[in-house]
């Protein structure tokens, strides 16, 4: 998970002490700061006018610069935006009746600003925040660039009634929301590899904060130790190990969208939490006793029965109600006619720009396996074989040797399986039960001869009441 991933970046960039420049002309004060910072583990240096400051950028490019508002030489204002161009931290340090001074520094890019005279532990805190608050900036910053990219392109593909069906929800979804008002949730279900990530990316980009983080978060594989902390961040200290504050997930989605994958994966013991951020649109830091609020918009994915694991008791009812406001039902593959070969084609294409290959062809025996696989694993499953198949095909043709795809039950043109019915159901049950078999009731194994997740084929084995 990249925002994770950057959380961790972000610690370790902290503890690397930053430079300092220390632009000030009372001589006592500027050595006690220096002694102080230094004691602290900072580089410093220290120069008393606008003129010398100016001379040490030349060889000294600080990380962060405390910049005294009256020098011999002139007004610290007229070296501000020299610092802020060379993405310094600047904090300004005033005298008395100098606020509006400093008011007018921090419209130009200053960090923050402190009163004369300055204690010294606050200095030092201050420091500390700004840097925090600077690489937050940095991680979110690279976060949108990502985002961005990785959304180019982001389409749901296909012409079947199904598929036109959902582009239509989600813009409808989309021209629901005014940018003032809170976004209603969202919760898109379907199989896996249905896309459901792809709807969530194409409805923030077709709302109004489409510049803003977007955040995908996969509930199933966020450590349970760590689940928590995760999402709601937390502050030094507030547990063995915290070693300093750090935002969740919920605050870096900012007023962007915050992407809860396989909600019904989410412990019981954090849905009552989630249900209250929901509610009343605030987020509270573990360790914490301030609320920030939390302007999000959310959507939930799920390929699980929701509403028959509330009714069980494992997954909170009033949860699913307050997920559930507006719905988006993706639809598995094998209801998409056509699609399945314009999405084979397209994969193929961009399989084949990815490696510099030739634009291939399909074999027609290659075309008449793909209309009849039954594609469990659906878009994704399909992408990944197609995928494969164009690089082991060879002269641009791709066959059904290439495809490779193993024969089920749901290919054979002969009437019904011996002794089954011909319901989606028990065709479905027939080919687990099948898989299961030749895997010597190994699940993984079996998983992957489907071309689904472990977790897939778990859910449909308690689906189907099949025991390994």
């Amino acid at each position: 998970m990249q925002l994770a991933h950057l959380s961790s970046e972000m610690a370790t960039i902290i503890k690397q002490k930053s430079k300092l420049l220390i632009v000030e002309d009372e001589a006592l004060f500027a050595r006690a700061v220096m002694r102080r910072l230094q004691k602290a583990g900072y580089e410093c240096e220290h120069v008393e006018s606008l003129q010398n400051a100016r001379l040490i950028l030349k060889q000294f490019l600080p990380d962060i610069v405390l910049l005294d508002m009256r020098l011999p030489d002139g007004n610290g204002m007229d070296l501000l935006a020299e610092f802020v161009a060379k993405n310094a931290i600047v904090i300004v340090m005033t005298a008395h009746g100098e606020i509006s001074d400093a008011v007018n520094a921090i419209k130009q890019g200053a960090m923050d600003y402190l009163k004369k005279p300055i204690d010294l532990e606050e200095l030092l805190l201050s420091i500390q925040k700004a840097e925090t608050a600077a690489v937050r900036s940095t991680s979110l910053d690279y976060s949108r660039q990502r985002n961005t990219h990785e959304a180019e392109g982001v389409e749901l593909l296909g012409e079947s009634l199904a598929i036109q069906s959902v582009r239509m929800q989600v813009k409808r979804i989309a021209q629901l929301v005014a940018s003032n008002t809170v976004p209603p949730t969202v919760m898109i279900s379907g199989e896996t590899g249905t896309g459901k990530d792809v709807a969530a990316r194409l409805l923030h980009l077709s709302c109004a904060n489409s510049d803003k983080p977007f955040v995908h978060v996969d509930c199933a594989s966020l450590p349970g130790e760590l689940i928590e902390s995760e999402l709601f961040g937390h502050e030094k200290g507030a547990f063995t190990g915290a070693l300093t504050t750090r935002p969740g997930l919920i605050e870096a989605a900012e007023d962007g969208t915050l992407f809860l994958d396989e909600i019904g994966e989410l412990p019981l013991t954090l849905q009552a939490k989630l249900l209250n951020v929901l509610e009343r649109r605030v987020v509270r830091r573990l360790g914490s006793t301030k609320e920030r609020p939390v302007p999000a918009r959310f959507i939930a994915a799920t390929n699980r029965d929701l509403h028959e694991m509330s009714l069980n008791g494992r997954f909170r009812q009033d949860l699913y109600f307050r997920l559930n406001v507006m719905s988006i039902a993706m639809p598995p593959l094998r209801e998409r006619g056509d699609d399945t070969i314009l999405l084979a084609r397209h994969f193929a294409a961009q399989t084949s720009r990815r490696y510099g290959l030739t634009a291939p062809l399909f074999s027609t025996a290659a075309i008449n396996i793909i209309e009849k696989y039954p594609w469990l694993g659906n878009v994704r499953e399909l992408k990944h074989q197609v995928s494969r198949a164009m690089l082991l095909s060879h002269q641009g043709h791709i066959t059904e040797i290439d495809l490779a795809l193993p024969m089920h039950p749901l290919m054979q043109s002969s009437s019904p399986i011996p002794g089954v019915q011909t319901t989606l159901d028990e065709a479905e049950k027939t080919i687990l039960v099948l898989a299961l078999t030749e895997a010597k009731n190994n699940v993984s194994e079996a998983a992957r001869k489907l071309g689904i997740t472990r977790m897939t084929m778990r859910y449909r084995m308690d689906k189907h009441q099949i025991k390994s």
